[in-house]
């Protein structure tokens, strides 16, 4: 099975509903208001270029309605906080609205947000003194099918195996064992199959070669592969 058919869905995290509340809202409409632009025909593209340009507040508050609940689940899942989660989401949107003028005529917005959302989680739990890898205290609700799709990847052997795990161990297994990788490792296995972001993307919001990403995602699979027949030996 190849890496890139593995990548079919996204992990969904429960939570409550909550608002971003930060000094953006002292330009954003309230929630009740509806934005006039369409989220099915506008892009992102141009939706940033439309605040970048025209200071079009209704354009750069849909951009917020359309990442707000994936760009959270991911800080909630790199820093296993859902407060923190939830103020670094806040300095990820304040980090654009600020320096939207740098956003160039070409680029992509997807893997731009993502890159500004993660750089603002180091910075924060820097300043924290905290190590992102310390931590497994946060819970997560994952989706059984994506895990079962993950750590099939991960088997690669005898893919009959999966039948004799439980939905929940599943779960607490492969929750565990990302949250044991290498940071620098472990950030692409939560872009590209966790949050469904393509090789390009992830290579686009790193700055870096797609072969160095490449090179990350397989050296992480060996690793999961390698806790996996670890803590399976029978399988």
């Amino acid at each position: 099975m190849t890496l890139e058919r593995a990548i079919d869905s996204l992990l969904k995290l429960d939570r409550d509903t909550w608002k971003c509340q930060t000094v953006m809202t002292k330009t954003l409409q309230s929630d009740e208001t509806k934005p006039s632009v369409s989220p099915d025909n506008i892009s992102d593209e141009e939706l940033l270029v439309r605040f970048r340009d025209k200071a079009d507040v209704d354009s750069f508050e849909q951009l917020v309605h359309r990442y707000e609940k994936p760009i959270y689940t991911y800080l909630a899942r790199y820093l296993r906080n859902a407060a923190l989660a939830e103020d670094v989401f806040q300095a990820t949107f304040l980090r654009v609205f600020e320096k939207s003028h740098l956003f160039t005529d070409g680029r992509r917005v997807r893997p731009w947000l993502y890159s500004i959302a993660t750089h603002q989680a180091i910075d924060v739990l820097r300043k924290e003194g905290r190590h992102p890898s310390l931590s497994l205290d946060e819970e997560h609700t994952l989706n059984h099918d994506d895990v079962g799709t993950l750590l099939k990847l991960v088997k690669s052997r005898e893919p009959s195996g999966f039948e004799k795990l439980e939905e929940h161990e599943r779960a607490t297994w492969t929750r565990a064992a990302v949250d044991e990788l290498p940071d620098h490792l472990r950030v692409f296995i939560l872009l590209i199959y966790f949050q469904g972001l393509s090789y390009r993307e992830a290579a686009e919001a790193f700055d870096m070669p797609i072969g160095t990403v490449k090179t990350r995602v397989h050296k992480a699979l060996i690793k999961l592969n390698v806790a996996w027949r670890r803590d399976h030996p029978d399988e």
